[in-house]
């Protein structure tokens, strides 16, 4: 009860609790709905690969005392362009080349922060901080979520032809490398702010889970969107409070939490059958 009074104190509640709970909704429901389109083509570990990607470069910056954030995110773009062009294009498949550049950069960034001191300082972004987020980190990831959920919406209908079949979406007018790279942008920004919350390491899970859980249940694509936009929101406020009564890790309460629903649902699938 005193740590239930406490997390809804008005102090704690305005200045803390409340930042981090609209900013990490917006940034779950972004991954949520973007992690639609990257397991349909088989893209799910791309997230992955950026987030690796993203910390290299929030490691370099912060030993070189320049802004995170404006940093990462023109690097994970262009990241994410290049991975999507070796998928397309190369010989070296998409799993290998997430797996070479992820690498590549993740190994750079522990070296870096750890020759100059910061590892303890750079922790944050391998697992995760939504707590000790600034203000202005949760404003910006607040407006970035909102431009990616808006972008989104926009470009359903060239989203949906393009997950499906780009050939007949680019035999009716559809300019399928212009939306490809619109939205590797989009799930560029989604990575880097999802970084903030749930840290390199467990980013994927909520491009990737939430996803899964709702292709258990439904057969449509609007239904796999709406359904993973919600479940990915209501496991994030019950991984939220759940972490702050239990003390546990915020990110990983969360994952846990969209496990459970991805086991209920799956049941409820086969159930159904």
């Amino acid at each position: 009860m005193e740590e239930i009074r406490i997390m809804f104190s008005p102090e704690f509640f305005r200045s803390i609790l409340l930042p981090a709970l609209i900013g990490g909704l917006a940034v779950t429901v972004c991954a949520s709905l973007l992690g639609v389109t990257l397991v349909l083509k088989k893209y799910s570990m791309i997230g992955d690969g950026l987030s690796h990607i993203g910390y290299g470069a929030l490691s370099v910056a912060a030993v070189m005392n320049l802004a995170p954030l404006k940093v990462a995110l023109p690097v994970v773009v262009i990241a994410a362009f290049i991975l999507l062009r070796l998928s397309e294009n190369s010989k070296l498949s998409g799993d290998s080349g997430i797996a070479l550049f992820s690498t590549t950069a993740l190994s750079v960034g522990i070296l870096v922060s750890s020759k100059a001191g910061l590892t303890n300082d750079v922790s944050h972004y391998m697992f995760g901080s939504i707590l000790a987020m600034s203000r202005s980190d949760v404003i910006l990831s607040i407006v970035l979520s909102l431009a990616v959920i808006a972008a989104f919406i926009f470009l359903y209908d060239r989203i949906f032809s393009v997950t499906f079949d780009e050939s007949f979406a680019q035999a009716t007018g559809v300019r399928v490398k212009l939306y490809s790279m619109i939205f590797a942008v989009l799930t560029a920004v989604t990575v880097v702010l999802g970084m903030m919350m749930m840290g390199s390491l467990l980013i994927s899970s909520l491009i990737v889970i939430p996803t899964l859980t709702a292709m258990r249940v439904c057969r449509s694509f609007k239904g796999v969107v709406l359904v993973s936009g919600t479940v990915s929101a209501v496991s994030f406020l019950i991984g939220m409070f759940s972490a702050l009564l239990l003390n546990t890790a915020p990110g990983a309460s969360v994952v846990i939490v969209n496990v459970i629903f991805f086991l209920a649902f799956s049941l409820a699938g086969k159930l159904r059958k």
